[in-house]
């Protein structure tokens, strides 16, 4: 969910071309990726996804099991308004990043620019879907077999806009220096730096905003703001969590990475350092607790210090370890941030995944999290997201190597840098199983790494499907821990030839029966599964069964399946796939299935499926994935419903 974070916090000081080069920044022609380092493999440069024609909207697709169905552009509010560099429109939209655009080189403007109209993470709720934006929030209607339809667009600048519902309300997050507490356009005065002096951190403001916003979404076409949290380092996530014990609250997990603003814009502010100001702003999370009856209210109640040792009382006790995905081994750094937390309420678990490690929290007191376990990994430069599997068992976490900015999955990129990065979770321990990286080689000029994903709820199996930028969209199976594969994919060519271009998928999620991709510069995807060799209708229909009053996917919820005799089929699938059952038990199986079908599950056909079901309870010796299966099929043939 982020841009590098150097580029980020530099865009929120404009200081970014004095940080890291103008020339670095703006160097947007493609470059090559050095050769592999020893030992490692890259992506396949053979994928048919590997030579693609480039084009914007005229791009060459390639997909399989998954259909392209819609492509809804970007509401005329988030769009570039102008592709001159030197028109003033241009220069404004620079401005209000925070960057003084006519400092930006002509070549670079209008890559720059368009960050300010960036489409970036998705939430759902009901028939709605809330696709977030630099420039502010949009919603659909998804409920429309006919297509999905825009409702309302909501123009309320300051950084990436990480959106999520809870009933009636809607939060947003604000990191980016020209938001404001009125959700004005205007932004800020730029301040433009003495000449042969650095750039600096804006002055403090009064009607700077930088937390996380609150709407009423009961007018989801008109939402109002009622609430606005400030923090110290703004809001780059936000995470809602729920506590089963109280029904009138909701927690919300605020992670920041940019830099801590001035004490004089909001009292208790600190940057100092860890050793020295034991108040210091970063090494933290902030918990915001939001009375649902009056979320005018909600204010930060706890800053938990969750990479501290509470044994020492030191408050910086994670770093790195020393990443080498620089192609050279670098001195550990510190963790002072998460960039992501995904909880699971019903576990009373929550994973951090905080630039330097992957952290594994407790939450069943959600406004004093604790961390039960931390990893790191040489081959990880930033631990991005993370997501855990329906049953708790297994955790992925994404690296976002170069910051979402920079091409990643070339052939000469290695395939464990910029991956995800697969964990069993056993005894309150993260135990390191494998990764897995989209497979395809993609161009110098298509930016590519690992990021967004949800579940795809097909009983018996863990599937995800994944944004990965310019890479397209990869679906992974990794019901396998050791051996997660690819089962589906889609993927256009690179929206520009020579320049690298900011662009690709930042979220795609599954809801409902659809999957959707939150378009960077593009708009809004839609999508539907098809039938492949790794997946069939049927498992397909079983996944349909599944329907989520909301969807936010950094708060996962346990899927449940129905005893449909749909799931029945898929598990089937699933088990003539992996050989676990006879061809002769299939087919007997199957068989009683169709009559049962035909006779609307009347007492005979019913106590035909129960002897199956019976039969198959005697069954034994087969892997941990296959029993689970035959379980699942075991509950649904012994009460089935149509």
């Amino acid at each position: 969910m982020t841009m590098n974070r150097v580029l980020i916090s530099a865009l929120t000081t404009f200081a970014f071309v004095a940080l890291i080069g103008a020339s670095a920044v703006f160097n947007v022609s493609a470059q090559s990726a050095p050769p592999l380092p020893q030992g490692m493999k890259g992506s396949n440069p053979d994928d048919p996804r590997a030579k693609l024609k480039p084009g914007l909207y005229d791009a060459e697709e390639l997909a399989k099991g998954l259909k392209h169905i819609q492509l809804l552009q970007k509401p005329e509010a988030f769009q570039l308004p102008a592709d001159n560099p030197e028109d003033e429109r241009v220069i404004k939209a620079i401005d209000s990043l925070g960057i003084p655009g006519r400092m930006v080189p002509a070549m670079g403007r209008l890559v720059t620019a368009q960050l300010a109209f960036a489409n970036t993470d998705i939430a759902f709720q009901g028939k709605h879907l809330f696709l977030g934006n630099y420039y502010g929030i949009s919603i659909y209607d998804v409920a429309d077999s006919s297509g999905v339809k825009h409702l309302t667009t909501l123009q309320c600048p300051g950084g990436q806009g990480d959106v999520s519902v809870y009933k009636n309300l809607m939060f947003m997050s604000v990191e980016a220096t020209n938001g404001r507490l009125d959700c004005g356009v205007q932004g800020f005065p730029i301040e433009m730096p003495q000449p042969g002096s650095m750039p600096g951190r804006p002055s403090a403001n009064p009607d700077r905003f930088r937390g996380v916003r609150i709407f009423d979404i009961s007018d989801v076409r008109n939402p109002k703001q009622v609430g606005a949290v400030q923090t110290c380092r703004g809001s780059h996530t936000h995470t809602i969590v729920t506590d089963p014990k109280d029904p009138r609250h909701i927690y919300v997990y605020v992670s920041g990475t940019s830099f801590v603003r001035q004490n004089d814009e909001l009292a208790g502010c600190s940057d100092g350092r860890p050793g020295e100001d034991p108040n210091t702003a970063r090494f933290r999370i902030e918990v915001i607790k939001v009375p649902l009856a009056a979320p005018q209210d909600a204010k930060v109640v706890s800053a938990p210090r969750l990479f501290g040792d509470e044994k020492t009382g030191v408050i910086n006790a994670l770093n790195d370890g020393g990443s080498a995905s620089s192609g050279r081994p670098t001195r550990p750094e510190d963790t002072d941030q998460c960039h992501d937390i995904t909880v699971y309420p019903e576990l009373g678990l929550a994973l951090g995944a905080c630039s330097g490690n992957g952290i594994l929290i407790d939450i069943r007191d959600p406004a004093n999290p604790k961390r039960i376990d931390a990893v790191n990994d040489k081959n990880y430069a930033y631990w991005h997201s993370a997501s855990f599997s329906n049953d708790g068992k297994t955790v992925v976490f994404t690296d976002e190597w170069g910051g979402g900015m920079g091409a990643r999955c070339r052939a000469n990129d290695p395939n464990v840098w910029g991956a995800n990065a697969l964990f069993e979770l056993k005894d309150g321990k993260l135990v390191f199983k494998s990764y897995y990286k989209l497979p395809a080689a993609q161009g110098d000029t298509e930016n590519c790494v690992a990021h967004n994903g949800s579940l795809i709820p097909v009983p018996g199996r863990d599937i995800k499907v994944q944004a990965w930028y310019q890479g397209g969209i990869s679906v992974m199976d990794f019901t396998d821990l050791s051996n997660p594969i690819e089962i589906a994919y889609f993927d256009r060519g690179p929206v520009d030839p020579k320049m690298l271009v900011l662009g690709g998928y930042w979220s795609t999620y599954w809801y409902n029966g659809r999957v959707y991709g939150s378009e960077i510069i593009r708009g809004l995807d839609v999508f539907e599964l098809t039938p492949t060799e790794f997946m069939t209708q049927n498992e397909i229909d079983a996944a349909k069964t599944v329907n989520f009053d909301a969807l936010n996917v950094q708060t996962q919820e346990r899927i449940k399946w129905s005893n449909k005799l749909v799931v029945a089929k898929a598990y089937i699938d699933q088990l003539e796939r992996s050989k676990a059952l006879s061809a002769n038990q299939i087919a007997a199986i199957r068989k009683d299935i169709v009559t049962a079908e035909a006779a609307k599950l009347n007492k005979t056909s019913r106590s035909r499926l129960q002897k199956q079901a019976a039969s198959l309870s005697k069954m034994s010796g087969m892997g941990a994935a296959d029993a689970a299966r035959v379980n699942g099929l075991i509950a649904v043939l012994r009460s089935p419903s149509m």
